[in-house]
């Protein structure tokens, strides 16, 4: 089999394919992807020219992204998604990306690894429900001041991410950082969420839980290397409902997790 390109009429099986396996996903970001670099979204099409793999890739500034890498189950074990993966770098290469991150199930990490793959951390999904108490106003910010920020914790810009992702969502900026609030899933997504310490990270989540009706269902990605992230979510009743692994490949990134508090999105971008 061969990869070819994707395209948005993909997405709808896509979107089914991903919701069998119970990922959290939706069509916006595949759109996104399409637009921004459609020549690292990929699939595999059976002999009926349907899909049956797929896998995204984004380019941010120096670094990019693989995401979305999924086979369907009876085509499983035949190397489509390695092959769909090199693809994927590949394009990232030829595009001059220097680093590539991913996030990889811990069965998925040894083909990563044979490929250059390196792991320097663990992501935990984090679950639960909003819990509103007193208002709180932070200080106002900048969606510049927020871009900033967010290459300090990645060690490169990402501002076209951010734009479609506090565009479609509500985020709040401060001088210590910023949380954006993101309708997904039928739920609430807190990320991107960058902030400079603890207590202005617990400002802002204070804020961002305002913005959501109480009760109300909501996740992130955070970090298991920033250890303030797990004190805060741990004294909210949020739980620990999933783990992937961060990986990079190629030159090694100014990443600063202490910064991150919450990924933009639930795995595709970072």
């Amino acid at each position: 089999m061969k990869t070819a390109a994707m395209c948005v009429a993909d997405i709808v099986p896509f979107l089914a394919l991903a919701g069998r396996e119970g990922w959290i996903a939706e069509a916006w970001e595949l759109e996104f992807l399409l637009d921004l670099f459609p020549a690292g979204c990929l699939v595999v099409r059976d002999g009926n020219g349907q899909p049956v793999a797929f896998v995204t890739s984004l380019k941010h500034n120096r670094s990019g992204w693989i995401g979305n890498l999924i086979v369907a189950p009876e085509y499983r074990g035949k190397g489509i998604g390695e092959l769909l993966f090199l693809a994927a770098l590949q394009a990232l290469r030829e595009a001059s990306v220097e680093t590539v991150w991913l996030t990889a199930s811990r069965m998925g990490m040894a083909l990563y690894s044979r490929h250059g793959f390196n792991r320097i951390d663990t992501i935990l999904r984090w679950s639960g429900a909003s819990r509103q108490s007193h208002p709180v106003s932070p200080e106002s910010g900048s969606d510049n001041n927020a871009a900033m920020l967010d290459a300090l914790a990645w060690g490169d810009r990402r501002d076209l991410l951010l734009e479609r992702t506090m565009a479609r969502g509500t985020s709040i900026c401060d001088s210590h950082g910023f949380i954006t609030v993101q309708p997904c899933g039928g739920r609430f997504q807190l990320g991107s969420f960058i902030a400079l310490d603890q207590s202005g990270a617990q400002k802002l989540l204070e804020a961002a839980q305002q913005l959501i009706p109480n009760g109300s269902g909501l996740y992130l990605d955070s970090p298991a290397l920033n250890r303030s992230a797990a004190r805060i979510y741990h004294a909210c009743q949020l739980r620990i409902t999933g783990t992937n692994e961060l990986m990079y490949f190629g030159v090694p990134p100014l990443y600063r997790p202490e910064l991150l508090f919450g990924m933009a999105t639930m795995g595709s971008c970072g």
